[in-house]
């Protein structure tokens, strides 16, 4: 892409970031899903998932500050060192496969998780130590892979009846524990984006739309219902995703 970024995508950049950010606000979540199956659509899923990654512990930081009365941190604690394995191995794989695989992996978790996150909550309760080692493995994987640790922690959630509120609050600190592994487990084996891929500016331009949609949504936050914004999150999640599986397979097939 070289050193410049067409004007368009530095706003279709700013605007997801913000959306992301804003739902994340009313919802818990929302950054990830929604910014990283769209920039790795328009950037590549290495730099797609990076710059999501980035943007992701911003929003992070400042949402645990806003939600710290309602963290569990008890439950934090079980799950950050699983976060941590499942990066390196979710680093291990964009180390090693090709963008068009990977656009197959990032698509296939997102969709799937998605579809877990909604199909298996009303039927699956979960209980002890091996749901949060597989919940914690998965997302940390999820994460670095494909920038969405949200739906595996959602339906690990709703499985184990876990407040919304409470679940909500505490997934700032995994969100954050899960986003500074991604990064620091990509630098580490060489697996982040090329140099000039993106400009330097375009990274302060994502951290910068974070506390915009935060603002903006603090006063929705009172009066938009959570299925609202958790539909339109997942709606965005489920297009980036199947256009990323759909590129991937183009790729792959030749």
């Amino acid at each position: 892409m070289g050193e410049t970024v067409p004007m368009t995508l530095a706003l279709v950049l700013a605007l997801t970031v913000a959306l992301g950010a804003a739902l994340q606000r009313i919802s818990g979540m929302g950054l990830g899903i929604a910014v990283a199956p769209v920039m790795s659509v328009l950037l590549g899923p290495v730099a797609g998932v990076t710059l999501s990654n980035v943007a992701a512990v911003v929003g992070a930081v400042l949402l645990a500050v806003v939600m710290r009365a309602d963290i569990d941190w008890r439950r934090f604690r079980a799950l950050a060192p699983l976060l941590v394995v499942g990066s390196v191995l979710g680093a291990y794989v964009v180390r090693v496969v090709s963008p068009d695989v990977l656009n197959l992996v990032l698509g296939g978790c997102v969709l799937l998780a998605i579809g877990a996150a909604l199909g298996l909550q009303r039927f699956l309760v979960v209980r002890g130590r091996a749901a949060v080692l597989a919940t914690g493995t998965i997302a940390g994987f999820m994460n670095t892979t494909a920038g969405v640790a949200g739906p595996a922690m959602t339906a690990y959630g709703v499985a184990s009846r876990w407040g919304h509120r409470s679940l909500a609050a505490t997934l700032q600190p995994i969100f954050l524990t899960a986003n500074l592994a991604s990064i620091l487990t990509k630098a580490v084996m060489g697996a982040t984006p090329e140099p000039g891929v993106l400009p330097w500016w375009s990274w302060l331009l994502a951290c910068a739309a974070v506390p915009v949609g935060i603002a903006v949504a603090a006063p929705l936050a009172r009066v938009v219902p959570l299925g609202v914004a958790r539909a339109l999150a997942i709606s965005i999640a489920s297009a980036g995703a199947a256009l990323a599986l759909a590129r991937g397979l183009v790729g792959v097939i030749g």
